[in-house]
């Protein structure tokens, strides 16, 4: 998904938490094309709940971490 996507809050799967969020963060950071992109929500949650976002990212930097670590390992099996 890029961060550049604009999220849809008429979309298929609107829930009441992303019409909020959605609302929320357009309010709050008024963009000129009434646009909210996931790269504005992330934002904003990152400086109003980062207790939320700090696991997400800790857990994805690890993920692909250990995802590196097995790349490399197949990579060394394949030579031998």
């Amino acid at each position: 998904m890029s961060l550049e996507k604009t999220v849809m809050d008429n979309s298929d799967t609107t829930t009441e938490l992303k019409n909020y969020i959605v609302d929320y963060v357009g309010n709050l950071l008024n963009p000129e094309d009434n646009q909210v992109t996931v790269e504005m929500i992330i934002n904003v949650l990152a400086d109003e709940l980062p207790e939320v976002v700090l696991p997400l990212v800790e857990e994805n930097y690890i993920r692909g971490y250990e995802q590196g670590l097995e790349d490399l390992r197949s990579f060394e099996d394949g030579l031998k």
